[in-house]
């Protein structure tokens, strides 16, 4: 079984465009159903996303380069953020943990991806793959609680200024992200511990995924996966589609609010604190919407893409905007600069 496990991996890896996935179905249980009628776990899963699409080893290399910005950029803002003492307010604590999660989300996401398709290790045995599932899971839905939890923020301070200081407090903003981080960790191990309990007639399960994708896994299962059919249906519900109205509704308030404030400097200023987060909210969101809404008509492979594209590209872009639109941060940076914190001199 292993010889036989050692001769696909290699095939799967050096011609990838000429093994038929059927065969690859038929192959494995031929063997397997010789050796044990009862497979309960399989040994590997096979990741078959970015399939026959040319050239695609340079969407590699541009997903290597997005994330060693990405690693860099929020690893100087949250430098930036522990420096500054005037940056210890709930608003950047919240843009801490969001820099925090940006890191995790990408180190969780990124490196396997290129270790799976760059490298062609695209047979991932079973345990690993959970893990993947896990932490991807993990970070991204931390991600979409905590842009909800930054329009929280804006909402307070700009519909309510007078009682900001009182309802948003660093001890307040503490626990609202300590319960964000519960509520993703109590969904995704329920999911995962489901998951764990599917059975699989295979030895090796193919996820047509880029990474070990919750749907392609229980949907490939031989036994009942009703459990992980209502979590896949109801999360993307509660991680994306709660916090996204969540987001539409404060932002509603907000635009009232500057509707009704009568000086322009007064409504231009509200409007500034409100934009990189919008810019932010719009990557985040609108591409992971289309792509899952529009699922059943567009190319898998266009799906593949559009996904990684939205696990790498806002992480990488959220140090960039909040560093370049958001005023308050560039005064930081120049009074560290000025300080010589930064790059102190020598004597």
């Amino acid at each position: 079984m292993k010889s036989l496990l050692t001769t696909l991996n290699n095939v799967l890896i050096f011609f990838p465009d000429r093994i038929n996935t059927r065969s690859v179905f038929e192959l494995t249980m031929n063997e397997d159903f010789a050796e044990n009628r009862n497979i309960s776990i399989p040994s590997y899963f096979y990741i078959s996303g970015f399939s026959g699409i040319p050239h695609v080893r340079y969407y590699y290399m541009f997903l290597f380069f997005v994330y060693i910005i990405t690693v860099l950029g929020n690893s100087c803002l949250m430098f930036v953020i522990i420096i500054d003492r005037n940056l210890h307010t709930p608003k950047y604590i919240a843009v801490f943990n969001l820099s925090l999660t940006d890191i995790c989300e990408s180190t969780a996401a990124i490196p396997q991806l290129l270790d799976t398709f760059f490298f062609g290790n695209q047979l991932i045995p079973y345990g690993l793959c959970l893990c993947n599932m896990f932490s991807v899971f993990l970070f991204l839905s931390t991600q979409s609680l905590t842009l909800a939890v930054l329009s929280f923020d804006r909402f307070i301070a700009i519909c309510l200024p007078l009682r900001y200081h009182m309802i948003v407090t660093r001890r307040s903003m503490l626990v609202i992200i300590g319960v964000t981080w519960a509520v993703a960790l109590f969904m995704i191990i329920t999911a995962t511990i489901f998951i764990s309990r599917l059975s699989f007639c295979r030895v090796i399960v193919i996820i047509n995924s880029f990474y070990c994708d919750h749907g392609p896994i229980y949907r490939s299962a031989c036994s009942n996966n009703f459990p992980s059919y209502v979590i896949g249906r109801l999360y993307p519900i509660m991680i994306l589609g709660f916090p996204a109205f969540f987001i539409i509704f404060s932002y509603t308030c907000i635009a009232v609010t500057l509707f009704r404030i009568t000086t322009p400097q007064d409504r231009q200023r509200a409007t500034k604190t409100c934009t990189a987060h919008l810019i932010l909210v719009a990557i985040y969101y609108v591409p992971i919407t289309f792509t899952y809404a529009l699922s059943s008509i567009i190319n898998t492979n266009t799906r593949i893409i559009n996904l990684s594209l939205t696990s790498a590209l806002p992480p990488m872009l959220n140090p960039i905007i909040y560093t370049f639109m958001t005023e308050e941060f560039m005064v930081s940076v120049k009074r560290l600069l000025k300080r010589r914190i930064i790059f102190p001199s020598r004597k």
